[in-house]
């Protein structure tokens, strides 16, 4: 990712939470500030470097313009990405999803193709979806 470098495990859950935000073309305020917190505050980013974030957007911008772009971008996260952060990729997709009170159309189909590019049991990713949802409700 740096110049030929290969996507990180960190740069893989970035480039998912990106490209969730950008499936509505419309990336909103309350999603960025959800990316930039989840990096600021989880553990799995502790050592991540932010330097990286603006190539992993451009990577992100630029393969969901090619035809088969999110193919290729989902071969460079498999690659990329431990199967033991699979949950953790699904949940953090949900949470930024989430994030502005309203999951669309584009966005669901986004995290439907995550669920099954990260082959996720259908039970567990209920139960993801719900927590997230949970944690964005407002009064």
């Amino acid at each position: 990712m740096i110049e030929d470098a290969p996507l990180t495990a960190q740069d893989a859950l970035v480039t998912l939470m990106i490209a969730v935000s950008a499936a509505d073309e419309d990336i909103r305020t309350a999603e960025l500030v959800k990316m930039s917190n989840t990096i600021n505050h989880l553990p799995v980013f502790a050592d991540y470097d932010a330097e990286r974030l603006p190539r992993a957007s451009q990577m992100v911008f630029d393969l969901l313009e090619q035809e088969d772009g999110l193919e290729a971008l989902f071969g460079l996260i498999r690659d990329a990405l431990p199967e033991k952060l699979f949950e953790t990729a699904y949940a953090l997709s949900c949470d930024v999803a989430a994030a502005d009170g309203a999951i669309g159309p584009a966005e669901a189909r986004m995290l439907e193709e995550i669920r099954d590019e990260l082959s996720l049991d259908r039970l567990h990713a209920a139960a993801i979806e719900r927590g997230a949802r949970a944690r964005h409700m407002t009064l």
